[in-house]
């Protein structure tokens, strides 16, 4: 698919505990390995779920503001590693 966006969540220890990154966000932490890979996948699966046409607003680096149609079937590929 040309195009196809690749998301990682990847699971690492952070502030004594486990969490998970995606990209530059950081969740809550977990007690364990295995509870922060759990919610990755649970995360991971929300991801790829297809969902109606939506507008989306967010903010770039350069603090411009940008409004988008998402049209909810471009889900991208999701790897969950750690």
């Amino acid at each position: 698919m040309v195009g196809m966006q690749t998301m990682t969540y990847q699971v690492i220890q952070h502030d004594g505990a486990w969490a998970y990154r995606a990209g530059e966000t950081i969740s809550e932490t977990f007690p364990t390995h295995d509870a922060a890979r759990q919610a990755a996948e649970r995360a991971a699966a929300e991801q790829v779920l297809v969902g109606e046409p939506t507008e989306i607003d967010y903010e770039d680096p350069a603090g411009r503001w940008h409004q988008e149609l998402s049209p909810g079937d471009d889900r991208p590929i999701i790897e969950v590693k750690g």
